[in-house]
């Protein structure tokens, strides 16, 4: 059963484990989607909340719009990505000589995990909707890694700096334009 307070401390305690240990521990909490949910509630806006952050452990719960798309990224630190509502598309890619290209892709779904190498560089696609959510654990601080971290320009592949401002905006964009389609139930 989860409970978020356990998760965290398991987290804790897998991460100085490894990645390997940190897979289990979320492969278990979403297991329990429903319960999942229950405790975190449901999301009111996309978004990513940080459950959890220290030099060595970052917890984020996402909340995905609804067919909304984030640039390509890296995160220089291992991650490990667990959905318990909606679905999940990400498109891997691998630098070239001037960008990057498309280099493979996994979709998730409910219960579904993956885990992503400290390297990866990843986007990722809600391609349904309604909200998705999932957990992503991360083995360093996601909002200041040791390591800078880059992104792509979606149309040009262009690799700039990350910038974790620009990443809330998409999200708040996303949502927006989600809101703007739905009709008003009169």
């Amino acid at each position: 059963m989860f409970n978020k307070d356990h998760f965290i401390q398991d987290c804790i305690k897998a991460v100085a484990e490894g990645q390997g240990a940190v897979l289990e521990v979320v492969a278990e909490a979403v297991s329990d989607s429903a319960r999942v949910m229950s405790e975190l509630g449901e999301p009111e806006h996309a978004g990513l909340s940080t459950l959890y952050r220290s030099p060595d452990l970052t917890i984020i719960n996402f909340a995905w719009a609804p067919c909304m798309s984030l640039m390509p990224h890296n995160h220089q630190m291992f991650s490990v990505v667990g959905l318990y509502c909606g679905r999940e598309d990400n498109v891997f890619w691998r630098r070239t000589e001037t960008s990057i290209e498309a280099a493979g892709a996994k979709s998730l779904g409910v219960g579904d995990v993956t885990t992503l190498g400290r390297k990866i560089i990843h986007s990722v696609l809600n391609p349904i909707g309604k909200m998705t959510c999932a957990m992503h654990v991360y083995g360093g601080d996601f909002f200041e890694p040791r390591e800078p971290r880059s992104e792509w320009d979606h149309e040009t592949l262009i690799e700039r700096p990350w910038d974790i401002d620009r990443v809330k905006s998409l999200f708040r964009e996303a949502e927006a334009r989600f809101g703007a389609t739905r009709k008003p139930l009169n």
